[in-house]
């Protein structure tokens, strides 16, 4: 009996893994499109249209969620504002016009260091305890991200305005991983993910009508089109289901899964549609902040147990 039960665990797991590796290549063409699109497609627009498809998707799950918890928006308006704000517009817009200046590969590696900021506030907030190998990783990665954002020091055009963009991105999405769970409780998850795509198109309207008026050719283009869809429905609605649903099968492991996915395959990515092959500088920071993460979530989890 103990065989095809072994069997059927191993099955699971190799079915899990490639499922995050679909949800962390769907994640990633995100930053594969800011960088493809950058300078051709108005990316405020982008940002509009991509939550507006993920709000209108999610749209049955919400109007459940409102049903079932009537008092929903009164009691927790403001923090679904805040959490669209910072998970949608901050995470929006700005990295699509990071594209412009950086490759995909910096945007990548930048964003997986989200956990990091998330860790250390929680470190500092008295959240977390603090020991010698969370330190360790801590240094090391932030060691990795300054190698990543300032190149090394080489030569050159160093610190670019779109890996500032990612950086702001980053602690954006760290801000909202800090806040979602805290906002909406009881209610599901994708319900969430619709309001808060719902704010996030809100905040980016502004921006995106500014846009359409300067530039309306750009705007309303076909190609504008079939970008508006792919960011709405790949890394939109597709990514955030399969991840909600991967993450009830699996657990905590999608985080950490999703984290050390990311950048490699958005270097896959990049050398395939892009020509962007990692250099030597993106090899040694990504290994110095993955590892130096790793290092902190096994600390973590050893302090859980």
């Amino acid at each position: 009996m103990t065989e095809p039960k072994e069997a059927a665990s191993r099955t699971h797991e190799v079915l899990g893994l490639l499922g995050f590796l679909l949800v962390a290549t769907a994640q990633v063409s995100n930053m594969i499109l800011a960088r493809g699109v950058a300078g051709s497609v108005p990316p405020f627009s982008i940002a509009f249209f991509r939550w507006s498809i993920v709000a209108l998707g999610l749209l049955p799950a919400v109007m459940m969620a409102l049903r079932e918890s009537p008092g929903l928006l009164r009691k927790d308006g403001l923090g679904i504002a805040l959490a669209g704000f910072l998970g949608m517009f901050i995470c929006g817009g700005p990295v699509y016009l990071a594209g412009v200046t950086t490759s995909a590969i910096n945007i990548a590696l930048i964003m997986a260091l989200s956990p990091l900021v998330v860790l250390l506030f929680s470190v500092v907030s008295g959240r977390e305890t603090i020991d010698r190998r969370k330190i360790i990783g801590m240094l090391v990665a932030l060691a990795g991200a300054l190698l990543i954002i300032t190149k090394g020091g080489a030569a050159g055009p160093g610190l670019s305005s779109g890996d500032l963009l990612a950086l702001l991105a980053m602690l954006g999405w760290a801000g909202y991983t800090l806040m979602q769970n805290d906002v909406g409780r009881g209610v599901s998850f994708l319900a969430r993910i619709g309001l808060f795509a719902a704010a996030g198109a809100l905040f980016s309207l502004p921006f995106a009508i500014h846009e359409i008026w300067s530039m309306p050719s750009a705007a309303f283009s076909g190609r504008a089109a079939l970008v508006y869809l792919f960011a709405g429905l790949v890394p939109g609605l597709f990514a955030y289901s399969a991840y909600a649903y991967l993450g009830s099968m699996f657990g905590a492991v999608s985080t950490s899964l999703s984290l050390y996915l990311g950048p490699i395959v958005s270097a896959v990515l990049s050398i395939i549609f892009l020509g962007e092959a990692p250099t030597m500088i993106h090899l040694i920071g990504g290994a110095l902040s993955l590892g130096g993460m790793w290092l902190c979530l096994q600390a973590k989890q050893s302090a859980s147990r």
